[in-house]
């Protein structure tokens, strides 16, 4: 089976795409560990973070039992919802980076797979990033100097 390479004329696409994907990468990897401390707090501790209370600027409330959310009123805003919700919309644009190295790059699925589990394990997204970017530029200088001679 013949192995795909990308295309020469796809090049300054790949390197837009790797610059989008090296930022994506950086920003779910750090919004990850954010959902990782706010999940260890509320299910560990039993608290959650809101802003903007009536009790000061910053305000922790024990977490409400399951089936109880009617009988608690919790005045300002819930930074911990805010982190979920964040994480799981940046993961999206996270993907769509992936996507948009992954396609003309040509690599099989299984590495599309792999970036996208950046996205879901802590700290793999600053390794991949790293790594993905070395190969990706390494790759490209080999093929245009290939090119050129």
């Amino acid at each position: 089976m013949a192995v795909l390479e990308p295309k020469i004329e796809d090049f300054p696409r790949i390197r837009k795409a790797l610059k989008a994907y090296m930022v994506t990468s950086v920003v779910t990897g750090i919004m990850l560990l954010l959902l990782c401390a706010v999940m260890v707090m509320k299910y560990a501790f039993g608290v959650e973070l809101f802003v903007n209370t009536p009790q000061g600027a910053f305000h922790f409330y024990p977490t409400i039992p399951l089936g109880q959310e009617e009988e608690f009123v919790r005045e300002g805003f819930n930074l911990f919802k805010a982190i979920l919700i964040a994480h799981g919309w940046f993961y999206v644009v996270y993907l769509i980076s992936n996507f948009m190295l992954w396609s003309p790059m040509r690599w099989p699925f299984w590495r599309f797979l792999l970036l996208a589990l950046g996205g879901v394990i802590p700290f793999l997204s600053f390794f991949l990033e790293g790594r993905t970017a070395k190969q990706v530029n390494a790759y490209l200088e080999k093929r245009e100097a290939a090119v050129a001679a």
